[in-house]
């Protein structure tokens, strides 16, 4: 391999991916690195302006990126997305499952038990977390499936390999992501085509508007007993850039990547290989 052929790899001129959350921190500077690459980009949101912003940050230069307004929690408002994605680039070769989060009311504390959770706020988690990622999966992954290949990409979290304190909802459906990468990689491959790839990445902890209020102090900006216990436990001793996670995203979205399907890879500093001593 010399240094042309590696490029062509990492060459995403002409493809087209659709990423749902990404507006989100990590979901926004994964759609911007993939447009740098040559790509077309969907940025499906609920709130089309914070979409809008972030395209008008993107260098037009490179790959094209459009926003549309979506709820993965709407099949009739995914299909719609589709089709415009269709109409706009012609298909859909990546999916990116980006979109997630946990809410304070289905956080624990101190004062507030696991008895004391409510159930509508737990769902709702639950239905983000999970079904914000199946359903996404059940429209885009069926374009993929008519033209026979195609590349589906799953953001977890690390608390679905290292349960955490207090997120039981999150942690429970971000599991569950893992549990459905894996059924879906070998579903799609066996009843549709084996050029179907579906993977999914494990961020350690990153600083997102999801967690923010959980590890840094609102008023100070200094870490929580929670968050420096997060910094002890990552032997890098930081928290994440977004940036850190391009090296794996871009490479289970290439070429370089096509006999893996079915992987869960931690990008997190070390965290889940420390047992604490």
């Amino acid at each position: 391999m010399d240094s042309s052929e590696l490029h062509r790899l990492y060459d995403f001129s002409g493809k087209t991916a659709v990423i749902t959350g990404g507006t989100g921190v990590l979901g926004s500077e994964i759609a911007r690195a993939l447009v740098g690459c040559g790509a077309n980009v969907a940025i499906l949101a609920r709130h089309i302006a914070p979409a809008e912003h972030i395209l008008g940050q993107m260098d037009p230069r490179a790959g094209h990126a459009v926003a549309i307004s979506a709820d993965v929690l709407d099949v009739a408002s995914l299909r719609q997305a589709a089709d415009r994605v269709l109409e706009k680039f012609g298909g859909v070769d990546y999916l990116l499952n980006a979109a997630g989060g946990n809410k304070p009311e289905a956080t624990t504390r101190t004062d507030f038990r696991f008895f004391d959770l409510p159930a509508e706020a737990l769902r709702q988690v639950l239905d983000l977390n999970l079904m914000g990622t199946v359903l996404p999966s059940q429209v885009f992954g069926k374009m993929m499936a008519e033209k026979g290949e195609g590349v589906i990409l799953n953001i977890s979290s690390m608390t679905a390999v290292r349960p955490l304190t207090r997120v039981v909802a999150y942690s429970a459906a971000k599991a569950a992501i893992v549990n459905f990468t894996q059924w879906l990689a070998v579903h799609v491959a066996q009843e549709y085509s084996p050029r179907i790839r579906v993977n999914a990445v494990v961020p350690g902890f990153f600083l997102t508007n999801q967690n923010r209020f959980l590890v840094t102090e609102e008023k100070t900006g200094e870490l929580t007993a929670r968050g420096k216990a997060i910094i002890s436990h990552t032997p890098m001793a930081r928290f994440g850039q977004p940036q850190d996670l391009f090296g794996a995203v871009l490479w289970l979205l290439s070429p370089a990547s096509a006999f893996v399907t079915g992987i869960v890879v931690p990008v997190d500093g070390g965290f889940s290989a420390f047992a604490g001593v």
